[in-house]
């Protein structure tokens, strides 16, 4: 079993983080190539799973010859990613076999699109990872994601095939069940949650609160991790969280980030000259 590194210092000194109206004080970016910079070896790779589906949306541009905007928060620069295009083997296995599989026509999940194709393999690939928290964190994620499918097809009467990612027994269920709770309850308690949410009909407020849930959960997974990289992870997917929100909805945002602030404050003993709310002591 290895043995887990402890980041004192590093989240002793992660960037100041004082909103500044309408934005955070740090940008995702900065927070990441601080990380980048400060994490070695598995740990660092671990931080880098949690970027790869910027690395995906650049792929999907470059194998689709789409006109879009490269997405600057992935693991590979433009230039990287077009050489991995001639050598796929440069990537992690999963992204290498993804495009094989774009290029031979030869799609690695039947009736799905490349871009859910994508998103099965990656989720597949963080699932089966050593790490407990990566793996029961995304997990959960790919369940909500496919029983959110499931509502939304079952209300506006549309097919499910080719909707639901991956193929194991919750995605089965929900698309052979009739009832209210696809049958799932026991196995996924979360999903009467996610039905109460789903009766929301304000689209944003709904989006809150499965977000609300995802960062409910990360704390639950972290409970009794302190100063390890699980810690960390949290944070990036946090920060994530926080980010889109204040794209999205100034108001939310900064609520997400205020509990973003009390969460780090709970949860760490900072030095005195580390003042994370930019007061003096």
């Amino acid at each position: 079993m290895r043995v887990k590194n402890h980041y004192y210092c590093l989240i002793a000194g992660l960037p100041e983080l004082i909103p500044d109206q309408t934005k955070l004080c740090f940008s995702p970016g900065e927070f990441r190539e601080y990380l980048f910079e400060e994490l070695k070896g598995t740990d660092l790779e671990l931080v880098k799973t949690l970027y790869l589906p910027h690395d995906h949306k650049n792929l999907l541009i470059l194998l689709q010859k789409k006109d879009e905007p490269f997405d600057t928060l992935g693991n590979y620069s433009s230039e990287f990613l077009e050489e991995a295009l001639k050598e796929p083997e440069k990537l992690p296995e999963y992204l290498e076999k993804f495009i094989h599989a774009f290029r031979d026509e030869s799609p690695l999940h039947e009736k799905l699109s490349w871009e859910n194709q994508l998103t099965c393999e990656y989720y597949h690939h963080l699932t089966g990872l050593e790490n407990k928290f990566l793996s029961e964190y995304f997990e959960f994620d790919w369940n909500l994601k496919n029983v959110m499918t499931g509502l939304v097809t079952r209300k506006h009467d549309r097919p499910l095939e080719g909707e639901l990612i991956g193929e194991h027994a919750l995605t089965k269920a929900i698309s052979k069940s009739h009832a209210r709770d696809f049958g799932i309850a026991n196995d996924f308690p979360e999903v009467e949650s996610l039905i109460s949410i789903f009766e929301k009909t304000d689209l944003l407020e709904r989006e809150k609160e499965i977000d609300l849930l995802k960062w409910k959960h990360i704390d639950q997974l972290n409970t009794f991790n302190y100063f390890t990289i699980e810690v960390i992870l949290g944070h990036v997917l946090k920060t994530e969280m926080v980010d889109r929100w204040l794209q999205l909805d100034e108001e939310t945002g900064r609520k997400m980030f205020n509990q973003l602030l009390d969460d780090l404050n709970n949860s760490f003993k900072f030095p005195k000259e580390f003042n994370i709310n930019g007061r003096k002591g």
